[in-house]
């Protein structure tokens, strides 16, 4: 039976005998077709000819010629900054063409640095990425990762992770005091400035925005300046 990827050649040895050999016509993808079968018939030459067959069955082995493939090319996520440590950030997935070995994925970072492995963990069997240690906004708001997926061939895919990291009221007010006049002057007229202060809050939108009071005074009261 014809098959393109094989051929049939006759080799005859000095004695005049005939060895049939099957040959490989084109490269194979095991991806592709794992397995052909064949019939190979012989016929004599009398009269009537007689003949017979054997069915043939290659199985093709597999050669490590697909590296692992990302179904995402970049990931996002947003995470708390008060996020316990070890929280499920997010997962990653690779898949591999390859059988056996050559196609199973593990997972690892890339050329990430001491900060971010102390901050942050992935499972090399799941793909999963955890919080390896606390998150906090004041100090970083976003993060970029590179992730690498490698089969047992040692053949590599790669990944880019992007982590936003959201703000919680976690800071209170800080107030400071930039000058005094004290004591003040019974005759200090209305409007006089008594002392200049400066509040700052570290957190960001409303959590960061402050407002001023002095509670049931009489006497003073505050004047805001945005700087």
């Amino acid at each position: 039976t014809e098959d393109s990827s094989f051929s049939l050649a006759m080799k005859v040895s000095k004695g005049g005998k005939k060895q049939p050999e099957l040959v490989l016509e084109r490269a194979l993808d095991r991806e592709k077709h794992s397995s052909f079968q064949m019939v190979l018939t012989a016929t004599d030459g009398g009269d009537p000819a007689r003949s017979g067959s054997a069915q043939i069955r290659v199985n093709v082995s597999d050669a490590n010629d697909n590296a692992p493939v990302f179904n995402k090319s970049a990931y996002e996520a947003q995470v708390r900054e008060n996020l316990p440590v070890g929280s499920l950030v997010l997962q990653v997935r690779a898949a591999d063409a390859d059988a056996g070995s050559n196609g199973r994925v593990s997972y690892f970072f890339g050329n990430a640095p001491e900060s971010i492995r102390a901050l942050f963990s992935i499972d090399s069997e799941s793909g999963e990425v955890r919080t390896a240690g606390p998150l906090d906004f004041e100090e970083r708001s976003k993060y970029s990762l590179g992730l690498e997926g490698r089969d047992g061939g040692g053949l590599t895919g790669h990944c880019e992770v992007q982590i936003d990291i959201i703000d919680e009221n976690d800071n209170a007010p800080e107030i400071t005091t930039l000058s005094l006049s004290s004591p003040v002057p019974e005759d200090a007229p209305p409007g006089t400035v008594v002392a200049l202060l400066k509040v700052r809050d570290r957190d960001s939108g409303e959590n960061g925005r402050v407002r001023c009071e002095l509670p049931f005074s009489v006497v003073f009261s505050p004047l805001l300046s945005a700087f």
